[in-house]
């Protein structure tokens, strides 16, 4: 798990923008992957910030970078909360959350569609999403929008934006720990 796809993947989470991001990694050994995302927590850990796997699958590990402070806030909003609680999760405990999350991905091939509220999209999206599929999608980007577009489109600019500088400042040498913003 290089830098620069940590970078690639996640600088929003990194810089605060974004609660949390999530990212597919190929690996030749599971311990070496273990210890690579337990070298993560410990460099990032201090800033709030932590790596931790979803899923491994044919040599692939789908790997979840999160802020747990801003994770329970984002919870906290009620559209969140209800499409949470329906699903049969512990809103209470973000934590357990992920794990049920976990649960959920090892007994399906598929996302689960609540998948976007551990993702940091807006709830109203993931609502729609859930709900009207095709029907009322306004657009599409870093996810599919069905509420405020020119939120969305703005949010979209500002992960693009964040990317590209987060990317080419670690080409030019800044680690990861450096770039990477407290909370």
């Amino acid at each position: 798990m290089s830098e620069e796809m940590i970078v690639r993947n996640c600088s929003p989470t990194l810089a605060g923008l974004k609660t949390e991001s999530m990212f597919v990694c190929s690996f030749a050994d599971k311990s070496e992957m273990v210890k690579s995302l337990c070298s993560f927590n410990r460099l990032l850990s201090k800033k709030g910030i932590r790596a931790v796997p979803l899923r491994y699958r044919n040599g692939k590990a789908l790997v979840y970078i999160y802020r747990p402070k801003k994770l329970s806030f984002d919870f906290s909003d009620d559209t969140a909360n209800r499409l949470l609680s329906e699903r049969g999760y512990d809103v209470s405990m973000p934590q357990k959350c992920i794990v049920q999350l976990v649960k959920r991905l090892k007994e399906n091939e598929n996302f689960p569609h609540e998948i976007g509220l551990f993702l940091g999209y807006p709830p109203l999206d993931v609502e729609g999403f859930i709900y009207n599929r095709k029907e009322k999608l306004k657009c599409t980007g870093y996810f599919k929008v069905y509420s405020d577009k020119a939120r969305a489109l703005k949010l979209f600019a500002q992960y693009k934006k964040c990317t590209d500088v987060y990317s080419k400042l670690v080409k030019d040498g800044r680690s990861i720990e450096r770039l990477t913003v407290a909370s």
